[in-house]
């Protein structure tokens, strides 16, 4: 419920600083004191648009602020999903700059418009005769008859199974849609994978290719100098291998004079079984050397075919286009399991459509038999209320597409006559006949269901008398259970509030602000003579304030 609202700095409001209770609160004032600025002011702050003009003072900041106990709104889950501290009295302010930008909060952590108006809308609802709140909107209707209905369990759920549905459904469809496209790819990745296999390709390949080519493609002059050395190795006269051989000899001959000439000779040694190894692995690759056209010719189509692939998918490495042939393999594979994959979801989502078919069946008959009670309730309680000829016609009928509340098609019509004519509320009541239906359903959801603070803003407008009074008695009931708001014109009404207060104007120093205050027993007999007979209260008009005010439980 609202428990404290600030306003500062907005349209003729300096400085406003108020407290409210539970239960049922009256605002009254006359006409023009700014009663309309309040709603205003608490409509700013509840996620509407600002407007610069509403700035009084326009070199200074406008700021309203609202203060909540919302301990039993269960918004935990709201709050955490916006990354809002929770609070059980929770403080929403927002600040509209001299520059014209506006500022939101919600316990001092700074928030969107959307989010402000989405937590605004669970907290209070403004309710005039131009704003019939939800009343001609189908998601609301299907609020009222399932509060009566009882269905929260089915509807839940419902909801649940409809969100795996949806899920499911958006899969197949871009699976169909994968398909169409992969059918359209796939003979051309079916040609790029083959070309890919074909080349048989492996890690390092390509390093050990273009070295056998080179051995193959330059075999005579690596023959020729292979040749030569060898000769150079092995001659008699001037060959490496017999000069070293008598180095050696000399050398073992000296190390019995010393350690220098000792280690000089293994040295030696060391050198010479190094140049015989390297001697003898020379003259078996001179073995080897042959010259091969066709090995080579083979060789030479194998790299030109792994350089053509390199320069068709624009890669400099074979690993990179080992990793598009697996990248292919995958694809091709895919495409040709799409057929069964999309037969495979099919099952799964016509099984998911009986489950929720057989929910919505669920929900459709307990709302069936929840439509007299509801037809009853309205019709009684308009009939108190001067129309007695309502007339409620609830079509609930089922449908073939699923929404957020299920299957049903749900139409409430109203006729202001008996045997007139049913017509959807919106086009067949008028602006003051919504107002009292909204009452009567609002009344009704009370019982029910745990609503947000409501405020009325003279819906009592154009009725009188036993009306006015049977008006009362509804918000007052409803007040019992929830916070209620009402700003009236009737003392009938007026005198209802737990609490009552009052709106008015002053001027000071040649400055008209407007102000509120909270009135006590005294006060609220006069404003309500006031309301009875005028300025000039007559003893009568005071007795009768009275008298309301003593009978208003």
């Amino acid at each position: 419920m609202l428990t404290n609202l600030i306003i500062k700095n907005y349209a003729l409001i300096d400085h406003l600083n108020v407290d409210f209770d539970k239960g049922l609160i009256s605002i009254t004032g006359e006409t023009g004191a700014g009663k309309s600025i309040l709603l205003g002011g608490l409509s700013l702050v509840l996620g509407k648009r600002a407007d610069l003009s509403s700035i009084k003072d326009a070199t200074d900041k406008c700021v309203i602020e609202a203060s909540f106990a919302i301990g039993n709104y269960k918004l935990e889950d709201f709050f955490n999903e916006q990354d809002l501290d929770f609070e059980q009295q929770t403080i929403i302010r927002r600040e509209i700059l001299p520059s014209g930008k506006s500022r939101a909060f919600v316990n001092d952590t700074p928030v969107t418009l959307d989010v402000l108006s989405s937590l605004g809308g669970q907290l209070i609802d403004i309710h005039s005769q131009h704003q019939t709140l939800k009343l001609t909107d189908n998601d609301f209707q299907f609020q009222v008859i399932d509060a009566i209905a009882d269905v929260s369990e089915e509807l839940n759920l419902y909801t649940d199974k409809l969100t795996d549905y949806l899920a499911l459904k958006k899969e197949l469809k871009s699976l169909i849609e994968f398909q169409q496209q992969a059918d359209k790819d796939n003979d051309y990745n079916s040609f790029l994978l083959e070309e890919l296999r074909s080349a048989k390709l492996k890690k390092g390949m390509l390093a050990d290719l273009e070295a056998t080519f080179e051995q193959l493609n330059n075999v005579d002059e690596i023959a020729n100098r292979v040749t030569q050395s060898l000769q150079l190795f092995s001659e008699e006269q001037m060959g490496v291998l017999p000069s070293l051989n008598e180095i050696k000899s000399n050398f073992n001959r000296l190390s019995g004079f010393g350690k220098t000439y000792k280690d000089l000779s293994d040295r030696i040694d060391s050198v010479l079984i190094e140049l015989d190894d390297v001697f003898n692995e020379t003259l078996s690759l001179e073995e080897s050397l042959e010259a091969d056209p066709v090995e080579l010719e083979k060789v030479n189509e194998k790299l030109q075919l792994i350089y053509n692939l390199q320069k068709k998918h624009n890669v400099l490495e074979v690993t990179e286009l080992i990793e598009i042939q697996e990248q292919l393999e995958i694809q091709v594979s895919k495409t040709q399991n799409l057929e069964s994959d999309i037969k495979e979801m099919q099952l799964k989502l016509m099984t998911r459509e009986e489950a929720l078919d057989k929910i919505a069946l669920e929900l459709h008959n307990k709302r069936t038999k929840g439509i007299p009670a509801l037809k009853d309730h309205l019709e009684n309680t308009l009939a108190s209320l001067g129309m007695p000829n309502a007339q409620f016609e609830i079509e609930l009928t089922p449908g073939e597409h699923y929404h957020s509340n299920g299957k049903d098609n749900l139409s409430f019509l109203f006729s202001a006559n008996k045997g007139g004519q049913f017509n959807e509320l919106k086009k067949a009541a008028s602006g003051g006949e919504l107002s009292r239906i909204m009452l009567a359903i609002k009344s009704l959801l009370a019982q029910y269901m745990h609503l947000p603070t409501i405020m009325f803003d003279e819906i009592d407008t154009g009725v009188s008398g036993e009306v006015s009074n049977k008006m009362a008695d509804i918000m007052y009931q409803m007040s019992k259970t929830m916070q209620v708001f009402t700003i009236t014109h009737l003392p009938q009404v007026a005198a209802k509030g737990d609490q009552h207060y009052k709106v008015y104007k002053e001027e000071v120093q040649g400055i008209t602000t407007s102000q509120m205050k909270k009135l006590n027993q005294d006060q609220r007999v006069i404003e309500i003579a006031e309301m009875l007979g005028g300025k000039d209260i007559s003893s009568s008009a005071r007795a009768h304030a009275n008298e309301l005010l003593i009978k208003r439980n």
